[in-house]
């Protein structure tokens, strides 16, 4: 690319547990990553984003960490992180690890010298007296419950999610100083960049006050976190990667609905790309769709889309279900690759696989455990991937799988897909090879939307020309266009300047 590679490279999300399991204990590993790389090269993403795969008590199955600079054993070890890696770069594809700075595992060696007294080490966490008995502050941990566990001591300390996750105190120079060190040690193994779990949430309101609004405390600003100090963090991030060569990039999970604010993280001198999870809020229609694009194209350059991930109800489920819900994800997902931006696919939407309903007993979920159940389960989201429709573990594994597959999972299977040219995985890889060809032919970032019907969104990008009919039934557009490039479903036609697009279906075609 004649630009930095991250602009408009296609993500692909690795969720390591459910991705591939190479040993037959259940549980998706590296080598099973790397084994399955030439699925990625064929599906036409430029880069893969693995999920934790560190030292970890798995308490928040990896985003708890006991060691930042190591590999878990059940997902194998460092030199199988290096043939990954390297085998990776050599098909052409970049990695991107995540990095987990809000907290560590309770079982970190910090927060273990810190129980055991050392005062520097204790620094490093937020401890406080509670108040008339109870915790220092109302605060909520987002999975449910008082965002703090008290020690026999008598102390308590802050964990914004599960109790095995005590919170770093960012305002001390040692975590600081640590988290430089971390970055460097993956970059100099040759990582092109980082996720960054929660990026908002590293500086807290230190004056603990208590939240005015429990409810609401964690999404409005400064109130718990998204406090400006943070920007500062990764202004010193972005000046680290900025000295090592081949464009190495930051992406921050700012789980914020606030898009202006959101933009914020991200410039020249701060994250490359923050994601935008209002694409995941807005409902299948086409105004809501408008408002959403109309927002992020005003704010971000370039933009990220992001449908699903390992925290995300499906939005196949979201979009309705079944084969209605799979018909309207590639249509939403047709509108969203013509973008400019970058693309952030989660592993299993190129089989349009549904939400699994995972049983009561066979949950592990700690934000459906801690809050009672009062909380959504996400594991329905984390269900290993189908590769093949035969035996009990559908190519996954040769053993029994760390969760139950979805009740879809064998119909849309890797290898069952692969043959029919109408399926999800098939219409998937033809819109990626037309977007390619599209960027490499000189495809402009500015985009124009286009005045339509009230169920049709449209918009021209220099000479593609895309079409959304989010209507029941097929819609007929006049348009300026020389042919049909691509669509979601069978069934566009273009005849004498008007485009017949059929309900749930995005229609790319050639401008004239």
């Amino acid at each position: 690319m004649a630009h930095e590679w991250w602009r408009d490279a296609v993500v692909y999300e690795v969720y390591v547990r459910s991705f591939a399991d190479s040993d037959g204990d259940g549980v998706g590993d590296l080598e099973g990553v790397r084994q399955h790389l030439p699925h990625l090269v064929s599906l036409g993403v430029d880069a893969l984003w693995l999920t934790p795969f560190y030292p970890s008590p798995m308490a928040d199955h990896g985003y708890d960490v006991a060691d930042y600079c190591d590999v878990e054993p059940v997902f194998g070890d460092l030199a199988g992180f290096d043939r990954l890696l390297g085998d990776a770069h050599a098909a052409g594809l970049k990695v991107i690890v995540d990095v987990v700075p809000n907290h560590t595992s309770s079982a970190h060696r910090w927060f273990q010298e810190a129980l055991a007294g050392d005062p520097a080490a204790r620094a490093r966490y937020v401890f406080r007296e509670g108040v008339d008995g109870g915790p220092p502050n109302n605060w909520p941990s987002v999975f449910g419950g008082p965002a703090w566990t008290q020690l026999p001591s008598g102390e308590w300390y802050l964990h914004l999610f599960d109790a095995g996750q005590p919170d770093l105190d960012w305002t001390n120079g040692d975590v600081h100083e640590e988290f430089l060190r971390i970055l460097r040690f993956w970059l100099d193994r040759g990582v092109d960049g980082f996720r960054i779990d929660v990026a908002h949430a590293l500086h807290k309101n230190m004056s603990l006050d208590d939240a005015a609004d429990v409810e609401s405390a964690h999404l409005t600003r400064g109130v718990v976190w998204d406090r400006d100090e943070v920007l500062d963090v990764y202004e010193a991030w972005r000046a680290l990667l900025d000295g090592y060569d081949g464009d190495r990039m930051l992406v921050g999970e700012v789980f914020l609905f606030d898009v202006p604010r959101i933009s914020e993280y991200v410039s020249d001198a701060r994250l490359h790309q923050a994601f935008n999870f209002t694409v995941m809020k807005t409902e299948w229609g086409a105004a809501g769709l408008r408002e959403t694009v109309e927002a992020a194209l005003e704010h971000f350059h370039p933009g990220t889309w992001v449908l699903s991930n390992h925290d995300l109800v499906r939005h196949v489920t979201r979009y309705g279900g079944g084969s209605l819900g799979r018909r309207r994800g590639l249509a939403v997902t047709g509108f969203l690759l013509g973008l400019p931006g970058s693309p952030y696919l989660y592993q299993g939407e190129e089989l349009g696989l549904d939400e699994a309903v995972v049983p009561e007993a066979q949950r592990q979920d700690p934000m459906w455990h801690r809050s009672g159940g009062a909380l959504p389960t996400r594991d329905g989201c984390r269900t290993p991937m189908p590769w093949s429709a035969c035996g009990p573990g559908l190519g996954f594994t040769t053993g029994e799988s760390w969760l139950p597959f979805g009740t879809d999972a064998a119909a849309l299977a890797v290898d069952v897909q692969e043959g029919d040219p109408a399926s999800t995985l098939s219409t998937y890889r033809r819109l990626l090879a037309s977007r390619r060809a599209l960027l490499a032919s000189g495809l402009p970032d500015e985009v124009a939307l286009l005045p339509t019907a009230p169920d049709v969104l449209a918009y021209r990008r220099g000479g593609l020309l895309v079409v959304l009919n989010t209507a029941t039934e097929a819609v007929q557009v006049e348009v300026d266009a020389t042919g049909v490039v691509e669509a979601t479903a069978a069934g566009a036609v273009l005849s004498d300047g008007v485009v017949t697009v059929p309900a749930a279906t995005t229609v790319w075609l050639r401008s004239g």
